[in-house]
């Protein structure tokens, strides 16, 4: 079964709700990037949260970002999403192996530990929308519930997991993000609050068999879901040649100048899917006619 988000409405329209299956593409990661088992559910959960949050933006073009800073192993997580809810990500340290935590579960918040979550919407606008805040269990779902109630001030609930196999593949993948209106009433609360309560995980709920819809119908049935699209959701890198000249030109003519001068073809490998890219000392120099008119031009 394809990766997909589904976006539904209860009590209503008091209640806004995501849910998705990220198997596939958290897989991907994980053989993109050989990750180790808790970085594979570190990256995973924040890939199926950043491809949610993606399919929230409005513009065709608009593109979220997600980057946890941190001080435990894995140093940094950087997930990128866009609208039509294609999604890529990259662990800074991606062979972090540590014991179960307490519960017997991959210890996600001793790989992160402390640090800052950013939230960055391009959406084509002057400047970035860009919300911090302090990481509070380094497990990124309790920490992305903090975020949307701190700096978006949107009371949200947030599930997110990944179970894996024994060979160390991806089992089961996904997530749901809840969200109160403004209008929301005490008595929807205190019955989601309620709910919420009882809920398996994430992945308990998939493993047992169920789809996005029939998990938002497990949160949600009693308070009259209404189920309003699907879209794919994918691991997907726009990376291209023209965009690698362009991040190359961008670092400017000095840099540019000692590549050519140390008279060697430079490699360039995309963080996001590991293609590698090859330029040879006639390339650099044309990019370095375009830094040099660039920096003419400003």
């Amino acid at each position: 079964m394809n990766d997909y988000i589904v976006r539904a409405t209860a009590a209503n329209a008091q209640i806004r709700a995501f849910a998705m299956n990220s198997r596939e593409l958290v897989e991907q990661a994980r053989s993109i990037h050989e990750l180790s088992p808790v970085i594979t559910a570190a990256l995973g959960r924040l890939l199926t949260a950043g491809a949610m949050m993606g399919s929230m933006l409005k513009g065709e073009k608009d593109v979220l970002t997600l980057q946890i800073h941190c001080d435990g192993p894995v140093r940094g997580l950087a997930v990128t999403a866009d609208a039509s809810a294609n999604v890529k990500g990259a662990a800074l340290e991606p062979q972090v192996m540590l014991p179960p935590n307490a519960l017997g579960k991959l210890d996600v918040g001793g790989a992160v530990g402390n640090g800052i979550l950013s939230v960055i919407k391009d959406m084509g606008l002057k400047e970035p929308y860009v919300g911090q805040t302090q990481l509070q269990t380094g497990e990124i779902a309790e920490d992305l519930t903090y975020y949307f109630a701190t700096s978006e001030q949107v009371p949200s609930a947030v599930g997110l997991g990944v179970l894996m196999e024994k060979d160390n593949t991806v089992r089961q993948a996904g997530g749901f993000i809840i969200q109160l209106m403004p209008f929301a009433d005490d008595e929807t609360i205190n019955a989601l609050e309620e709910k919420l309560k009882t809920m398996d995980s994430v992945t308990k709920i998939l493993d047992d068999g169920n789809s996005p819809e029939q998990l938002l119908e497990l949160l949600l049935g009693d308070l009259g879901l209404e189920i309003n699209d699907t879209i794919p959701a994918q691991y997907y890198c726009d990376c291209s040649r023209g965009r690698v000249e362009r991040a190359i030109v961008s670092i400017g003519k000095k840099d540019i100048q000692e590549m050519i001068d140390a008279g060697k073809p430079v490699e360039v490998r995309c963080q996001f899917c590991d293609k590698i890219y090859n330029f040879e000392v006639d390339d650099l120099k044309q990019m370095l006619k375009s830094a040099v008119a660039k920096s003419s031009d400003q």
